[in-house]
């Protein structure tokens, strides 16, 4: 079945639609990892979004249920130059066809993904319509216009857990490392669109792990009587979250922190400073990132669309730690005098390099240098 993506600027591209039928839309951003394609489509961050994967052949390994990295599929729709029908691989369980359709979530191929995503580096991210329904483009266009960006919208309370749960422990070790001898730590996740890596890393280093939905308060957090707290991954803009902000801002003077990705925004916010929008983002598993301390590069996997403002921190209280060598936009803080810290990107990487794991043990160790 034919396909077309309209975009709000009028530009229009035709393609061949797999899995549902019908009509979507999102902002369009391009993801540029070679693989990992079906923990791409379960990261809760990609809510409200149209990903477009720049890496031509897509499908061909399939996809199984221990791959995913939330409940579901949260993306607004998926573009590909070339979706490969069959797949070859021992683990496969379905074709990416099958579970696209399972989760109502339309694709379209036999794009340009090249020009498409040239585009967008050009003009920006911008609103889009996905639709096998109609071929007439001008309504498309202007469906793509009305449709809800991302600015200011709260897209966290779509993909966050219901209740509090504990993610149980695991007995294997982190890839790069024994775990601590030190076990249990009480840590509680704020659940802004958390991957299940997160989870599995935290607890692959002995912790007892207690996940909240994001609107849970501080009181209620502090009576769980935690040890450390991890603002996790999440979609959208920081600035749609205020009760999220807030709730963080109670915490900062009480407990070891760790933001990642929409975390670090939200804490970024909660200690004065401000974010924006980035003109399209940093979606994909090879971004260059200079930890400022060592001096080191971390090829590390990303997705967001909004940033911390560097220069509208307090740099009496905040150092800079990490910065991204391909716009020098900020990739990490620290508090100076607070056990605080966060990064902008994605240390669980899944998919992507694990460069950056030892950031989950750095945790570890902040909380136990608090607790004794």
């Amino acid at each position: 079945m034919r396909a077309i993506i309209a975009l709000e600027d009028g530009t229009i591209f035709r393609g061949n639609s797999f899995g549902a039928e019908g009509e979507t839309s999102g902002e369009v951003v391009f993801n540029t990892s070679m693989m990992g394609y079906q923990e791409i489509l379960t990261d809760p961050s990609y809510k409200g979004q149209l990903v477009t994967m720049t890496y031509p052949l897509i499908g061909n390994y399939g996809v199984n249920r221990k791959d995913f990295e939330s409940r579901k599929l949260f993306v607004e729709g998926f573009i590909v130059k070339e979706y490969s029908k069959t797949a070859s691989n021992w683990r496969s369980e379905k074709t990416l066809d099958e579970l696209l359709k399972k989760y109502n979530i339309i694709g379209i191929e036999s794009i340009d993904t090249r020009a498409l995503t040239r585009h967008i580096r050009l003009a920006g991210a911008m609103k889009a319509v996905i639709s096998t329904k109609t071929v007439n483009t001008k309504s498309l266009i202007e469906k793509a216009k009305y449709s809800p960006g991302l600015v200011g919208r709260d897209l966290v309370k779509d993909v966050t857990s219901k209740k509090i749960y504990e993610y149980p422990p695991s007995p294997l070790p982190l890839p790069q490392g024994e775990r601590t001898k030190e076990r249990g730590f009480n840590v509680i996740v704020m659940d802004f669109g958390v991957k299940y890596n997160i989870l599995k890393c935290l607890s692959k280093l002995g912790c007892k792990i207690t996940v909240v939905p994001a609107k849970t308060s501080a009181d209620e957090i502090l009576s769980m009587r935690p040890d450390g707290i991890l603002l996790s991954n999440g979609p959208g803009d920081p600035a749609g979250v205020p009760y999220a902000v807030e709730t963080v801002r109670k915490l900062l003077h009480r407990l070891p922190m760790f933001g990642i990705c929409l975390g670090q925004q939200i804490l970024g916010l909660a200690l004065g400073g401000k974010t924006y929008k980035l003109k399209f983002g940093h979606h994909g598993g090879n971004h260059p990132v200079k930890d400022l301390k060592t001096n080191k590069v971390e090829i590390t996997v990303q997705n967001h669309g909004f940033c911390v403002d560097i220069d509208s921190l307090n740099k009496e209280d905040i150092e800079i730690t990490h910065i991204n060598l391909n716009d020098r936009t900020l990739e990490g803080l620290r508090h100076k005098k607070l056990p605080v810290f966060s990064v902008q990107f994605h240390p669980e990487a899944s998919p992507g390099p694990h460069d950056s794991l030892h950031l989950f043990e750095n945790f570890i160790g902040m909380i136990r240098k608090s607790s004794s």
